[in-house]
């Protein structure tokens, strides 16, 4: 029997709550995945069938870890049972890859559909800015990138981010982005959900089956859902009207991408019988760092009510420092943490920096480098995330195995050798008709006969340049030769034009030369995997090995004792005893962009989810100027400053003229001493 005495009674009313829409306000560290998971094991003990249950999250992480705490609450045998007796618990884009990977024939896909990420959309959009930009002109493949995904997810304020400029460009090159993607069986996770949408819409037969197999619908993060995942979510829930979303206004923080924070706050207009639970004890922080929270988040006007409190006693004071510029402080964080270490045996790994801009962790990682401190910076680009690096893979696996479509339509046309998205889109179609590989269908001579001679020419160039590098390869001697597929490697990369086809789209010559070294530091390695092997079986143990090593490497980052460096968007759900918050300054928090934008709103509520990882103690700087473009620029402290209350904040200076009292410094020296033993 599932035991609830352990939930406060707040959290056990939003469990025992399961008929019509709910509302569970959870503040920052008020247990909401408990109560989420304790509400999915009730529902089930209550006799709901587990694949009935639709348990919706941002993040696989997330998924996951809900997974695992479901399943141990369910009884035993339960848990062994068949996939399909075992609730559902996804990310949005993963029910919907779910769904698509079903019935996304009747929109003209093929289901071996290829999912793009970021890397991949740029390269898209940097192969069609090149094709209508004027030489010499500029534009952020970047910023056409966010447009383009605001655009898709329908968000209100669409109109208001960007340079007028850009989003007429952004506009312009829609409709070919989505060409693009189609030509290569492709989809982007914005897709996802619209492709998943559009079939809802068109296809009643779809929609009537998932509703009738999702029954009960819970969504964690509400207030971080778009246009098209509100859509999404009501479509499912509007007839059996069980929805229960999971969320806090104060911490929506991603309006930037398209998060929709009236998804939350006007939840009564499409659910006007909705019932309202606010969960406002938490079990991270001290009452001090959580009524600095409440007096910061008080300010933003338009927010559901809430009041955080905790049993975990008054805490240390807030520390506020100030520096005369980011090396200063950066170099002062890195001795408080060392000091921390030292003095409270507080580990690396207690300890986070947040900020801003990822441009403030380069002072940072110079500070940590130098102290020898290890650190885990979240966010940046694998390795094997680059576009060039994507690119060489994909080749290796169309030479291994050129039925491999999602390989082939990647590379097909890198570089231009004539073979355009509309040639790729409609030997991508006759393949879908015939049920073959595009490789196949290029081959065949009725197929290629009903394209221009010009096309055709380019078609039959590919495969041949496919068949006598793959001869080439399987032809290699049987002596192992220690560089045979590195030298095959490197010719094929030359002989298509890759390296050159780098070079030329990169405007700046540094960027394009660090993309041909990576490269050829990757194809270096490419012997050392099974290397007496015939260079087939090498290729293959190669392809194999990278998989699981970027896998290892992923694992490995998350482990350890390091200090984390992250963004203050990065952070939300995460928790540290030790937060260290920098560049607290006019123009970073809030940001520049925040007052044309008009999301100030957002960026106090970026400070309080940042004010709110902390769980023991707080530090807070900021400086008095900034190097940009190597100019020291002066900085203002941040306005947000003015409205943590001041009894709650020591200032270091002040700190320092304090004499420490004799038993607090026994401690001290007790405490270095035994760590220098």
């Amino acid at each position: 029997m599932l035991n609830l005495s352990t939930l406060n009674p707040q959290q056990r009313l939003a469990v025992e709550t399961i008929k019509g829409p709910v509302l569970i306000l959870a503040g920052a560290g008020t247990g909401k995945t408990r109560v989420i998971t304790f509400r999915i094991a009730y529902l089930i003990a209550k006799g709901v069938a587990p694949e009935n249950i639709l348990g919706v999250t941002f993040t696989n992480k997330a998924a996951r870890e809900m997974r695992e705490r479901v399943a141990k609450l369910m009884p035993k045998k339960s848990r062994h049972g068949a996939a399909n007796s075992l609730p559902t618990v996804s990310t949005f884009h993963s029910l919907c890859v779910r769904i698509l990977r079903q019935y996304i024939d009747r929109l003209g896909y093929k289901r071996n559909f290829v999912i793009y990420d970021e890397s991949d959309q740029l390269g898209a959009i940097k192969k069609i800015l090149a094709s209508i930009s004027a030489k010499g002109e500029k534009t952020d493949p970047a910023a056409i990138l966010g447009l383009l995904s605001r655009f898709k997810n329908g968000g209100e304020r669409a109109a208001v981010f960007g340079e007028p400029s850009v989003r007429a460009l952004a506009e312009h090159i829609r409709a070919r982005y989505e060409s693009a993607l189609h030509a290569c069986n492709a989809v982007d996770f914005d897709d996802l959900i619209l492709l998943t949408l559009r079939l809802f819409s068109e296809h009643a037969d779809v929609l009537a089956a998932c509703r009738a197999r999702y029954r009960y619908v819970m969504v964690d993060e509400y207030q971080d859902t778009n246009a098209a995942q509100f859509q999404l979510v009501k479509l499912l829930t509007q007839e059996h009207r069980n929805l229960c979303v999971v969320g806090d206004d104060d911490q929506s923080i991603y309006g930037w991408r398209g998060a929709e924070i009236g998804n939350l706050l006007d939840l009564e207009k499409h659910f006007p019988e909705v019932k309202v639970v606010k969960l406002e004890q938490n079990y991270r922080s001290t009452t001090t760092i959580l009524t600095a929270a409440n007096a910061i988040i008080k300010h933003n006007v338009r927010r559901r009510a809430k009041q955080l409190w905790s049993n975990k006693g008054h805490g240390a004071k807030i520390l506020l420092r100030a520096f005369h510029d980011e090396e200063e402080e950066a170099r002062s964080v890195v001795e408080q943490i060392e000091f921390g270490r030292l003095t409270r045996r507080a580990t690396w790994q207690d300890h986070a920096i947040l900020f801003r801009t990822n441009q403030q962790s380069r002072p940072l990682e110079t500070a940590l480098r130098q102290a020898g401190v290890r650190y885990h910076l979240i966010g940046g680009q694998s390795f094997f995330d680059r576009r060039e690096v994507r690119d060489f893979l994909a080749y290796l696996k169309t030479l291994l195995n050129p039925h491999d479509d999602v390989s082939l339509l990647r590379i097909a046309n890198v570089p231009a050798r004539g073979l355009s998205d509309v040639t790729m889109e409609r030997l991508l179609g006759a393949s879908h008709e015939r049920k073959a590989s595009v490789f196949a269908t290029m081959k065949n001579p009725s197929v290629t006969a009903t394209f221009p001679s010009r096309t055709r020419e380019s078609v039959e160039a590919f495969v041949t340049f496919i068949e006598q590098t793959r001869q080439t390869l399987q032809a290699a001697p049987a002596t192992p030769d220690p560089r045979g597929l590195q030298n095959w490697a490197d010719q094929m990369l030359t002989a298509c034009g890759y390296y050159d086809e780098l070079r030329r789209a990169e405007k700046n010559r540094e960027s394009a030369e660090n993309r041909v070294r990576n490269l050829k530091e990757l194809v270096a390695t490419l012997d050392t995997y099974a290397p007496a092997s015939p260079l087939c079986e090498r290729l293959q143990s190669f392809l194999e090995q990278i998989c699981l090593d970027s896998d290892r490497e992923d694992e490995d980052e998350a482990r350890g004792d390091a200090v984390t460096l992250i963004t203050m968007h990065s952070c939300k759900g995460l928790e540290f005893p030790h937060v260290h918050i920098v560049g607290l300054e006019d123009g970073l928090l809030p940001h520049t962009r925040s007052k044309s934008e008009g999301t100030l709103d957002e960026e106090r509520r970026l400070f309080y989810v940042a004010v709110t990882r902390a769980m023991q103690t707080l530090t807070i700087s900021h400086c008095a100027g900034r190097k940009k473009y190597g100019q020291m620029m002066p900085c203002h402290p941040s306005p947000f400053l003015k409205e943590l209350p001041p009894e709650l904040v020591e200032h270091e200076d002040e700190k320092a003229k304090r004499p420490v009292a004799a038993n607090a410094g026994r401690s001290l020296f007790a405490a270095m001493r035994e760590a220098a033993q």
